[in-house]
């Protein structure tokens, strides 16, 4: 079994620091860079994927395309 290596990362050994929100330029105490808690609840409404059942479509090469010559060999 392979381990990932952010299995390894525990969140609580990060202390929090002063950074930049990207989103809003708010000053926040927080332990990785990206936007605050504020920012990332508002962009988790916004960006909300909804899965969808997608029907697959038969390929059909276009008509300009010729069978490989060595695929019509005969042996």
């Amino acid at each position: 079994m392979e381990i990932a290596v952010l299995d390894g990362i525990k969140a609580d050994d990060y202390p929090p620091i002063e950074l930049v929100c990207p989103r809003c330029d708010a000053t926040v105490m927080q332990r990785f860079a990206g936007p605050c808690e504020a920012c990332f609840v508002v962009l988790r409404r916004e960006f909300a994927a909804v899965a969808q059942a997608v029907e697959k479509t038969e390929y059909v090469p276009k008509m300009n395309v010729t069978p490989n010559a060595v695929a019509l060999k005969d042996d």
